[in-house]
């Protein structure tokens, strides 16, 4: 297993829709609260107004679903339309963490892949080895939910 895939993860849900029409679904920052379990609400912040390499938004999360509860800041890192939208999560000085979804079509549909990967740096290294089974669960976990629930939207 490769480095960068060992600290990340991925699932992968088919959708019974084109590609533009979930990217409405995954590049609007202001609907994750319905889907995600642990991201109850985001804004785009900075001036920013909608999906572009370079946007700012702030994601609310609840950690777990159960708290701490706190912003974190984002931006945008890959803007493709109806084929992959990414954000780097942490400061302009730091990433802790990267998430994204990448669309692709099959049989009619869309199969659509959420992910998300961390820095390769000696702490995070660390952090993974030790809590990293833990979290990674909880991770794959919320991404299914977080899909499953686009799915039903989208597929309604």
């Amino acid at each position: 297993m490769k480095l960068s895939r060992s600290l990340g993860d991925e699932v992968t849900v088919w959708m019974d829709a084109p590609p533009e029409e979930v990217w409405d679904l995954v590049s609007d920052v202001t609907r994750i609260g319905e889907f995600s379990p642990e991201t109850f609400e985001a804004k785009w912040t900075r001036g920013s107004t909608g999906p572009e390499v370079g946007a700012s938004f702030a994601g609310h999360v609840k950690r777990n679903g159960i708290g701490p509860t706190y912003w974190s800041p984002c931006q945008v890192t890959a803007c493709e339309p109806g084929k992959v939208f990414e954000f780097a999560v942490g400061t302009d000085a730091i990433t802790v963490n990267n998430w994204g979804y990448r669309l692709a079509p099959r049989d009619g549909g869309t199969d659509v892949t959420e992910f998300f990967r961390l820095p390769a740096s000696l702490p995070t290294r660390l952090y993974w080895l030790v809590l990293g089974p833990l979290r990674g669960r909880t991770n794959r976990q919320g991404m299914r939910t977080t899909l499953e629930r686009m799915k039903a939207v989208v597929e309604s």
